[in-house]
């Protein structure tokens, strides 16, 4: 055997055993989250009957959108009923680095006989460093599983469920494929439009994004493509973050998640293929349940995790992410 077939031998096999040693290191981090300590309740509130007038808060300071003005009755075909707005619990998201591991499930990780792309970081031309993660998005009414107002429809009856996991979509690993999608991403792709996200940046860190800005997903990034890649990773819970909102915005553009405020959101649910990024407000539960900065322990999103993302991600033990999602639910309470 030659000089340079030994060479290369030796450097396949001490690739191979590289890459066993890295695998074993990615373990499966995770635990279920403890809806007494865990879920930022008073990220619900405020919860306003009629015309707004009247109204429930937990504490001051907890972030709102315009509810529909008017008369404070509302009626769905002759059934008539009180106007009602409130932030409902709803989907939990993990954002992981291994695949198969479900961080929101205690740390189970399955396995389903195949492989699927591992989570990366690194770095592009020796500047940016980029980043790949895997989600799992769940449907978890956790308001319905406690048993809290069961008797009222303006909740989702619905009962928890693994609802989507990317291992399984040949879109999440491919920034062409993802095009098929969203092929309006292509009108994004450059400095002006990305410049553009700045004033979203600032919009969604002083309050809510710009729907204006569709393409933007705040201090986090771009939301184009909608898959797993993350062009510019600053951290583990700003790269997280973007995953979350990019999984929303997925959901909706496929049809799995429809919207529920507003006029059109008084009597059911209804299809929107553009996400309305002020429909939504998320927290943290693992690797580390976050706590109140200003009086609050959710955040709409796109807002810079500075503040509320210090000491969130743990190395080794604390790199995957779960997150819990609050969707803007108006109502027309009894008419059902």
């Amino acid at each position: 055997m030659s000089y340079v077939t030994k060479t290369l031998f030796g450097a396949l096999a001490l690739f191979i055993c590289c890459l066993q040693i890295a695998d074993a290191s990615l373990d499966c981090e995770g635990k279920f989250p403890n809806l007494v300590t865990d879920i930022c309740w008073s990220c619900m509130f405020p919860v306003k009957f009629g015309s707004g007038s009247m109204s429930i808060s937990a504490s001051s300071g907890q972030e709102d959108t315009p509810d529909p003005g008017g008369s404070p009755i509302c009626a769905c075909g002759i059934s008539p009923g009180l106007k009602i707005s409130f932030w409902e619990p709803i989907r939990h998201a993990d954002v992981v680095r291994k695949p198969f591991c479900m961080s929101a499930l205690g740390g189970v990780e399955l396995n389903p006989g195949f492989n699927a792309p591992h989570g990366t970081h690194g770095k592009r031309d020796n500047t940016d460093k980029n980043s790949f993660y895997q989600a799992h998005w769940y449907v978890d009414p956790v308001l319905v599983i406690l048993g809290a107002l069961l008797d009222s429809p303006c909740l989702e009856q619905t009962s928890f469920d693994v609802a989507y996991m990317t291992e399984f979509d040949p879109l999440w690993n491919d920034d062409e494929l993802t095009g098929i999608l969203n092929p309006d991403s292509f009108l994004f792709g450059n400095i002006v439009a990305r410049l553009a996200c700045g004033a979203d940046c600032v919009a969604s860190t002083a309050g809510f994004g710009s729907n204006t800005l569709f393409w933007c997903a705040g201090c986090q990034g771009a939301m184009y493509p909608l898959n797993g890649h993350v062009a510019s990773h600053i951290g583990g819970v700003q790269a997280s973050s973007l995953i979350v909102s990019r999984m929303i915005a997925k959901m909706h553009r496929e049809g799995l998640m429809w919207a529920a405020s507003g006029d059109a959101g008084m009597c059911g649910y209804y299809p929107q293929m553009l996400m309305d990024k002020t429909n939504y407000k998320y927290q943290m539960h693992f690797p580390v349940a976050q706590d109140k900065i200003n009086g609050r322990c959710c955040q709409p999103l796109g807002r810079t995790t500075i503040l509320w993302g210090a000491g969130k991600e743990i190395p080794a033990a604390g790199e995957d992410f779960a997150y819990m999602i609050f969707r803007k639910r108006n109502c027309c309470q009894g008419a059902f």
